[in-house]
């Protein structure tokens, strides 16, 4: 039957890092949003990289019914394989991949797919390159729907079909949109790439959308570099606290904006909480 969600744990996965401590900041920022909303009993933050580990924050929840929402963006290594160990269900899931809900001790587990794949990640994608657009105006005026293209970027790997799939999933439901001229999903190490925006784009205007959780290495340093941008000049912004991209700059005679990554836009709470509602809603051990 449908959980109550006062009465439930709302556990949040997240990777975490070992090299910058601050890659685990968006999914505790989300984690204090949805905590101070009032809807879960008990809202945790954990990490694979990072204190509390996922086995330790599962411990630590006060209420038998659990609902664990992975913070990646896709489905892959990390959500089949990774979690389900750490968390006690790889076992379970091996048996039957879909199954939702584990017995894990005392708890309940409802085990959710990645925040990343949620359809409502699109309207996130969108509002990232609005507002990047619009805060930071070109001469000449804010470019118009029609002159103006997407590029939504990831880090792509020939190790994991699913690894773009969540971006060409969200580029596919742009287009239908209309909102953009055109809509491209790029990635760092797979084609089409980055390097290829220039060539790619027909209209003389670009915004680039990073579809990472967090502002780390690849989208504060690689991206804006593969884009053209002078690395040592991205050093000096980083360590001065700025982005890492002048928005906008003229790149191959287009105005270009780069946008901070979307894994800290305050959004990113709804789309938790739809996930996490949406597996609430569905009875116990039914198929996900």
């Amino acid at each position: 039957m449908p959980l109550q969600l006062q009465d439930s744990t709302l556990l949040l996965l997240g990777h975490g890092s070992t090299l910058n401590a601050q890659s685990s900041a968006p999914v505790r920022l989300h984690a204090d949003a949805l905590r101070a909303r009032g809807v879960f009993g008990q809202v945790l933050a954990s990490f694979w990289k990072q204190e509390p580990s996922f086995a330790s924050a599962l411990r630590s929840a006060w209420h038998p019914d659990v609902i664990a929402v992975p913070v990646f963006i896709s489905e892959g290594y990390f959500t089949q394989q990774v979690i389900p160990r750490e968390l006690g269900i790889a076992t379970c899931l091996s048996a039957n991949p879909t199954l939702d809900t584990h017995f894990v001790g005392r708890h309940r587990l409802r085990y959710c797919p990645p925040v990343g794949i949620h359809p409502s990640m699109t309207d996130v994608i969108v509002s990232r390159a609005m507002a990047v657009v619009s805060s930071h105006p070109a001469p000449g005026g804010p470019p118009t729907r029609g002159n103006i293209s997407l590029f939504v970027a990831g880090h792509g790997t020939s190790n994991s079909e699913t690894s773009r799939r969540a971006i060409e999933d969200h580029v596919a439901s742009l287009r239908s949109t209309g909102t953009f001229h055109e809509v491209h999903a790029v990635f760092m190490e797979e084609s089409p790439r980055i390097q290829d925006i220039p060539v790619m784009a027909s209209s003389p205007n670009i915004v680039i959308v990073p579809f990472f959780l967090s502002d780390g290495l690849h989208s504060q340093e690689d991206i804006p570099v593969m884009l053209g941008a002078d690395p040592a000049t991205v050093a000096r912004r980083l360590e001065s606290g700025l982005h890492t991209w002048e928005n906008p700059t003229l790149v191959h005679g287009r105005w270009t904006w780069y946008s901070p990554a979307v894994g800290d836009d305050p959004a990113i709470a709804d789309v938790i909480l739809r996930r996490a509602m949406e597996r609430a809603d569905s009875p116990c051990g039914l198929a996900r």
